[in-house]
């Protein structure tokens, strides 16, 4: 049985969901509820240091993509249209524009994305790559670096993350499509003997070094998770239900998020089909930025919750913010309610880091949750 390969990540067209206007709780506390009404996917927040949120994430596929949003609490989004535009007539990529992100560096705005390559000789269905784009401001408008990827490791990539570490130098984390990229496992073998699949493909993630003025990368990507290869794996359970649930033969790794807390490297990572209600987070941690990394005991962080009574399902492809007191960690994400059917929607919810160095995710949350902490709201 062979897949339809459906255009990865749709534009929020009708969001349907609940407003995000905040209400009055037990003893006066303002909340929202989840989900957020924004019509975004492959959220990414920007913080600057006047405390002000920038927003990106997915959008349609014409010449202008990636929506923007501000905010001053994380709740309250004012759209700002979108951030970037190509020059139809030279530019390196063409269409299905994914999951964009923004840093900022030395005054200026960076941006990388994944985007179809316009160099495709062989008509490849997927032939995405990722490109760096610059703005002087935030909002934009961001214009590619140069007239090409900004590298091209051989095979379709997409979701890119960027790793400002404590010692200057600049890590980049992206995926691996699934697309051409067979793999032999006890898995693909039990679906071979089940009649359901005559191969399993995935997508793993890469880690390499990346030019500050991000023209290029420093080294060879290497190599930084993969689904698992055993059946007894502790991880093969919840990251091969694609597989084992008969949606399709893909498992995927993608959506990297990474930063560094207490010293070690951690790194979040979405597993399942991105269209199907068993996308979850799971993270690992290393003690380099390019690992080794292992995987949590812990995973998966954040799942549906509609086998347990709840409305959301597909949670995944996450980042994370800080609140405008700088006090608790928020993660943001995608993914669907009973009542947004099929269109994926942004939630936002409460996680921390444990003593014991344990990265927990409180959520999905659907019910009334405090508005991220504030100095104002403190007193």
């Amino acid at each position: 049985m062979q897949p339809t390969h459906t255009p990865r990540r749709g534009f929020l067209r009708t969001l349907g969901a609940a407003a995000a206007a905040p209400l009055i709780g037990a003893g006066g506390t303002a909340t929202y509820t989840n989900p957020l009404d924004i019509k975004i996917a492959d959220p990414y927040v920007l913080r600057e240091p006047d405390g002000t949120y920038f927003m990106y994430g997915t959008g349609d596929k014409g010449a202008a993509a990636f929506p923007g949003f501000t905010s001053k609490d994380l709740v309250h989004w004012t759209p700002l249209g979108h951030t970037y535009q190509r020059n139809p007539a030279d530019s390196w990529c063409t269409e299905f524009f994914w999951a964009p992100e923004v840093y900022r560096s030395k005054g200026r705005y960076f941006m990388v994305y994944s985007a179809q390559w316009r160099d495709n000789p062989n008509r490849e269905q997927e032939n995405f790559r990722i490109g760096a784009a610059v703005s002087d401001k935030p909002t934009g408008p961001f214009r590619d670096i140069r007239n090409a990827p900004l590298f091209d490791p051989g095979y379709p990539a997409i979701d890119a993350d960027v790793l400002f570490d404590s010692d200057g130098r600049l890590y980049m984390f992206y995926s691996r499509c699934c697309y051409k990229h067979p793999v032999e496992s006890e898995l693909a073998d039990w679906a071979r003997k089940q009649g359901l699949y005559k191969e399993i493909e995935e997508s793993w993630i890469y880690g390499v070094e990346v030019k500050p003025d991000f023209t290029g990368v420093i080294g060879e990507p290497a190599l930084m998770l993969r689904p698992p290869v055993k059946m007894n794996d502790r991880d093969t359970a919840w990251e091969s239900l694609s597989v084992t649930t008969h949606e399709i033969n893909r498992r995927w790794t993608e959506g990297p998020c990474v930063f560094k807390h207490g010293g070690k490297y951690y790194l979040m990572y979405s597993a399942n089909h991105y269209l199907g209600e068993n996308y979850s987070l799971g993270y690992a941690t290393a003690d380099h930025p390019l690992g080794p990394y292992r995987k949590a005991a812990n995973n998966p962080v954040l799942k549906k919750d509609t086998d347990r009574g709840g409305v959301v399902s597909g949670p995944a492809h996450n980042c994370i913010t800080w609140s405008p007191d700088g006090t608790e960690m928020m993660c943001l994400y995608a993914g669907r309610t009973k009542a947004t059917g099929k269109e994926r929607v942004l939630l936002m919810d409460r996680m921390e880091i444990r003593k014991d160095g344990t990265l927990v995710v409180h959520g999905p949350t659907t019910t009334p949750q405090p508005l991220p902490s504030a100095k104002s709201r403190k007193g």
